[in-house]
C-alpha cells in the first residue's frame, strides 16, 4: 500500500493458529462494515474529517460520466483542462479504492482467514484493475507533458501515476484476479507459517518465526542454531510457485504500462531512469563497503574464538545460523559475543524496560513525546483505540511491524507485536516516523500522499531515533545515573554503543541492497524459476560474505522465507534509508546549532531542527526528491559520508583491531 509505512525490516514475526476465530467478537465488528462496504468497493474519504473532500457515495463504474467523457475526449487532441479534469477524477477515485483496500488489508492482517484474503485480494485486484486503466488512459496527455504546457503540480500527478501500483494489474481480467490471489495468499501463507520440529527437546511443538528468532537472538548452541534456521527457511519452498507465477504476472502488468518488467518499473521511481538509479544505488554501496568489509573481518574473528575456526574459518563467509538473525541482515543480537569492552557499563536498555514494567503503550508513548517535542501535534485519539500493540492470543496475525493511514486522512494506526526490548522501542521509533509522515501531508492531492521517496518515508523515524543517544536514556530513567554525560564520552563505552549500532545500520546495508537485485534480475529473466536459490546465495555471498552450513537446493526457496518478498514490498527503501537518515541527521543537528561530534548529537526538544524536520515532510512526494533534500539540507545528492563521519570512532577502533586479521572471502 501506498500509505502503509513498513517496519524496519528487522521486525517480522508469524502468525500463530486459533479455532475462535469466528466467534471473536472484534473479527465480526471489523469485518461486518468491511463488507458492506467492499460490496461497491466505496468508502466515505474524509473519515469525518471536514478538512478532506468528500468522496461519492458509489463507486463510478466504467460505464458512468468520467468514463464517458474519457470516450468523448479522444475525439479531438488533448487540452490543460481535460488533463486537470483526468487528474481530479483519478484522485477522488484512487481516494476510494485505496480506502476499500486498506481497509481490507488492515482486517486480513489482523485476522488472517481464508475469507479475509479473498476480500484482501479482491480490494487488491480493484485497485490494480483501475491504476493499469488509468494510466493507459493518461498517455493521452503526453504530447502535453512534452510541451510543458501543464502546471507542475499536474504534470507531477501524471509522473506519479505511474508508480501508484507497487505490482500493476495485467491488462486480462482472468490474470489480473490470478495477481491478486496469488499475493494474498504469498502472504497469507508467510502469515501462518510455522515450524514443528519431529525430535529433540521441541517435538511436539509447532515454532513460529517469534520462537525460532528469539533461539537465534539468544541461544548460543550452534546445533540449535542451525536447526531454527533451517525450520523457518523451509516455509520458502511453500511459495515457490506461487512466486514464480506471480514474477509473470507482475511483468504482464509492468509491460502493459510501458516497462520492460516489473524490476525496471520498481527503480523508475526515484526521479532518474531506472539504469541511472541502479548506479547510484551501487555508488552509495562503494562508499561504504569498506567499513563493512571492516565489521564483517572484526565480527568474524570474534565468533571464531566462540565457536571454533572449524565452524568459522578464515578468510570464509560467516554462515549465517550465528549471526543472531534469520536473514543475517542485522547483528545487534550477537553484541554480547563482539563487544569491544567487557568492562563497560552496560547500554542495553531492555533490562531497565522490564524492570520498569513498561507496557507496550508506554513505549509507543515515549516515541511519541520525542516528535511533540520537536513540534508535531499529538497522534490522534483514534490512533490509541484503533492499533494493534500486542500479539493477540485468539487468532492469526500479520505481527511484521507496520504504521498505516487507513482512510488517507489521518487515520493513523500501527500493527506491531511489542515486547519490553531495545530493539522494539528503537521500532518504535522508525514506525512513527511514518505515522508523522502521515500526519504532515494527509491534506495533500491523494498521489502527493507518500514520502519524497520511499526511501525518505523509512528513513525519518531512524533518524529520530539517532538522537536517542545514552545521555538521553540516561534522562528519561532508561540508562543508570552512573552513565551521565562526561562517562558516556568516555572512549570505551562510546565505542562500544557505536558497535551496537554498526551491527545494525552497517551490517544491514548489502542485504537491503541485495533482496532487490535479486529480485531484478529475477524480473528480467536474468534468473530463471530453476535458479532462483543458486543466484539467491550468490548475491549473498558477494555482497554480505554470508553463507548456510546446511546444504540448498532449487527445492529449496530461501529468498521466500522473507516477508518482504512474500509480501510484495520493494527493499531497496530500506538501504537507501540507511544511508538516508544520517545525511538528515547531520542537516537536523545542524540546524539545531550542534557543533560536536555527530554521534553525540540529539535533537530532541529543539523546535528550530523540528521545523526542517515539519517542512519536508509536508511537502510529501509533492517535488521530486533532491529538491525535498534540499529543503532540509541544501544538499540535491545522496550521500553517505554522514555515516562514515558518524562512525569514526569505531572505524578507527577496527582499523587497530583487524590490522593483524586475513580479511575478505
Amino acid at each position: 500500500s501506498r500509505n502503509r509505512g513498513e517496519s524496519s525490516p528487522r521486525q517480522e514475526v508469524a502468525g500463530r493458529d486459533s479455532n475462535a476465530l469466528v466467534k471473536n467478537t472484534r473479527f465480526a465488528h471489523s469485518l461486518a462494515p468491511l463488507l458492506a462496504a467492499l460490496a461497491p468497493l466505496a468508502f466515505a474519504c474524509g473519515g469525518g474529517n471536514a478538512d478532506v473532500r468528500p468522496c461519492p457515495t458509489v463507486l463510478p463504474t466504467p460505464t458512468t460520466a468520467d468514463t464517458a467523457a474519457a470516450a468523448k475526449a479522444t475525439d479531438g487532441p488533448p487540452t490543460v483542462e481535460e488533463a486537470n479534469a483526468f487528474v481530479a477524477a483519478v484522485d477522488a477515485r484512487l481516494r476510494k479504492l485505496w480506502v476499500a483496500r486498506d481497509r481490507a488489508g488492515w482486517v486480513n492482517e489482523n485476522f488472517i482467514t481464508d475469507d479475509t484474503e479473498a476480500l484482501a485480494a479482491a480490494g487488491e485486484e480493484a485497485t490494480a484493475g483501475y491504476v493499469t486503466e488509468a494510466i493507459g488512459r493518461a498517455q493521452r496527455f503526453e504530447p502535453l507533458l512534452k510541451a510543458n504546457q501543464l502546471s507542475p503540480e499536474v504534470e507531477r500527478e501524471l509522473t506519479l501515476l505511474k508508480f501508484a501500483q507497487t505490482v500493476p494489474a495485467p491488462k486480462d481480467p482472468k490474470a489480473r484476479e490470478e495477481l491478486a490471489t496469488i499475493e494474498a495468499r504469498m502472504l497469507g501463507t508467510y502469515g501462518k507459517a510455522k515450524y514443528c520440529p519431529t525430535s529433540g527437546k521441541q517435538k511436539g511443538k509447532c515454532l513460529t518465526l517469534d520462537d525460532l528468532s528469539k533461539t537465534l537472538a539468544k541461544s548460543r548452541n550452534y546445533d540449535e542454531l542451525v536447526e531454527a534456521w533451517t525450520g523457518w527457511h523451509a516455509m520458502g519452498k511453500t511459495i515457490k510457485q506461487d512466486y514464480s507465477r506471480y514474477v509473470d504476472l507482475g511483468n504482464q502488468g509492468a509491460k502493459a504500462i510501458g516497462f520492460d518488467d516489473l524490476g525496471a518499473l520498481w527503480r523508475a521511481g526515484y526521479d532518474m531512469p531506472p539504469a541511472d538509479f541502479e548506479a547510484d544505488a551501487e555508488r552509495l554501496w562503494q562508499q561504504v563497503k569498506p567499513l563493512y568489509d571492516e565489521l564483517h573481518c572484526y565480527v568474524r574473528a570474534q565468533l571464531q574464538k566462540k565457536y571454533g575456526k572449524d565452524k568459522v574459518p578464515d578468510h570464509a563467509p560467516i554462515p549465517s545460523e550465528l549471526l543472531g538473525n534469520m536473514w543475517a541482515q542485522e547483528w545487534n543480537n550477537i553484541f554480547d559475543l563482539v563487544e569491544p569492552y567487557k568492562d563497560a557499563p552496560s547500554l542495553d536498555v531492555s533490562k531497565t524496560l522490564v524492570a520498569k514494567k513498561s507496557s507496550a503503550q508506554d513505549m509507543v508513548k515515549m516515541g511519541e513525546s520525542f516528535f511533540t517535542s520537536l513540534g508535531f501535534d499529538p497522534l490522534p485519539k483514534t490512533f490509541w483505540e484503533r492499533s494493534l500493540f500486542t500479539r493477540p492470543k485468539d487468532r492469526d496475525v500479520v505481527c511484521h511491524a507496520s504504521s498505516w493511514d487507513v482512510t488517507w486522512s489521518d487515520d493513523l494506526r500501527l500493527k506491531v507485536c511489542i515486547q519490553p526490548t531495545e530493539e522494539d522501542l528503537v521500532t518504535l521509533h522508525h514506525e512513527l516516523g511514518h505515522s508523522f509522515y502521515f500526519q504532515s501531508y494527509f491534506k495533500l492531492p491523494i498521489l502527493f500522499q507518500q514520502g519524497a521517496n520511499d526511501g525518505f518515508h523509512e528513513a525519518i523515524g531512524d533518524t529520530i531515533a539517532l538522537s536517542v543517544t545514552p545521555n538521553y536514556l540516561t534522562k528519561i530513567g532508561l540508562l543508570p545515573k552512573s552513565m551521565e554525560a562526561n562517562e558516556v564520552k568516555a572512549e570505551h563505552k562510546r565505542v562500544d554503543q557505536q558497535m551496537k549500532m554498526a551491527l545494525d545500520k552497517i551490517a544491514f546495508l548489502p542485504f537491503g541492497l541485495l533482496i532487490d537485485k535479486w529480485r531484478w534480475d529475477v524480473f528480467s529473466g536474468k534468473v530463471p524459476a530453476n535458479q532462483y536459490n543458486a543466484a539467491w546465495w550468490a548475491m549473498v555471498k558477494k555482497y554480505q560474505g554470508v553463507a548456510p552450513t546446511s546444504a540448498r537446493t532449487e527445492d529449496d526457496f530461501d529468498a521466500g522465507a522473507k516477508m518482504h518478498v512474500a509480501g510484495s514490498v520493494p527493499y531497496i527503501r530500506y538501504f537507501l534509508a540507511r544511508i538516508y537518515q544520517f545525511q538528515f541527521h547531520r542537516a537536523l543537528c545542524k540546524a539545531a546549532g550542534f557543533k560536536g561530534p555527530l554521534d553525540q548529537c540529539s535533537i530532541y526538544g529543539n523546535k528550530e531542527a523540528g521545523a526542517k524536520l515539519k517542512a519536508m515532510l509536508a511537502m510529501g512526494a509533492s517535488k521530486p526528491w533532491p529538491e525535498a533534500l534540499a529543503a532540509m539540507s541544501g544538499e540535491t545528492k545522496a550521500d553517505a559520508s554522514a555515516m562514515l563521519q558518524y562512525f569514526a570512532p569505531l572505524k578507527e577502533f577496527l582499523d587497530e583491531a583487524t590490522k593483524s586479521q586475513s580479511c575478505g572471502w
